[in-house]
C-alpha cells in the first residue's frame, strides 16, 4: 500500500497523482494520512474542546476530499489514518502498527522556505529510522508529467 501524508499544500495534488498512478500500474492500493496537532488553548476547557473539534472536523473534511480523489483516480476507497498529535511522530507510529504499508509518497514543496518540515526530517535526520521506502514528488510536477513517470 502506498501511504500518502495529505495536507492543503498546492504540492500533495502531485503526490497524489503519483500515489495514484503507481499504485494503479502495481495492482496496489492508496492510503491516506493525516495528523491533527491538539489545540493549545487550555484556559477555558471549553473552548480548547470547541478548537479540537473543529480541527479534526477540518481534517475529516480533507481526508474525504483527498479520498474522493483517490476513488476517481484508482476506483479503489483508500485506507484513512486520522491522527491527533505531532505529525511526524504520528505518522511513524502508522508506519510502524500497519505492516501492508510498503512506501510512502510525500510531495515537496517547491518555494524558497524548502521542501516542507515533513520531507526535510524523513530525508534527514530520520532517513535511517523508517522501514520503507520514501518517494517524495516534486510539487511542480503537472498530471502529464506525472503520467509520463509512472
Amino acid at each position: 500500500s502506498f501511504l500518502l501524508v495529505v495536507d492543503a499544500s498546492e504540492e500533495m495534488g502531485a503526490a497524489l497523482r503519483f500515489a495514484c498512478r503507481r499504485a494503479s500500474h502495481t495492482n496496489g492500493s492508496v492510503a491516506l494520512f493525516h495528523a491533527v496537532a491538539p489545540a493549545d488553548f487550555h484556559h477555558f476547557a471549553s473552548i480548547g474542546e470547541l478548537m479540537d473539534s473543529e480541527a479534526r472536523s477540518e481534517a475529516e473534511k480533507l481526508l474525504q476530499r483527498a479520498a474522493a480523489d483517490v476513488q476517481r483516480l484508482t476506483g479503489q476507497i483508500p485506507g484513512l489514518y486520522l491522527r491527533e498529535g505531532d505529525s511526524t511522530e504520528q505518522l511513524l507510529k502508522v508506519i510502524d502498527e500497519e505492516q501492508v504499508i510498503s512506501v510512502l509518497v510525500l510531495g515537496a514543496g517547491t518555494s524558497e522556505e524548502g521542501p516542507g518540515p515533513l520531507v526535510s526530517a524523513l530525508s534527514g535526520r530520520l532517513a535511517g529510522k523508517i522501514r520503507l521506502p520514501v518517494i517524495i514528488v516534486p510539487g511542480s510536477l503537472t498530471a502529464e508529467e506525472i503520467d509520463t513517470l509512472t
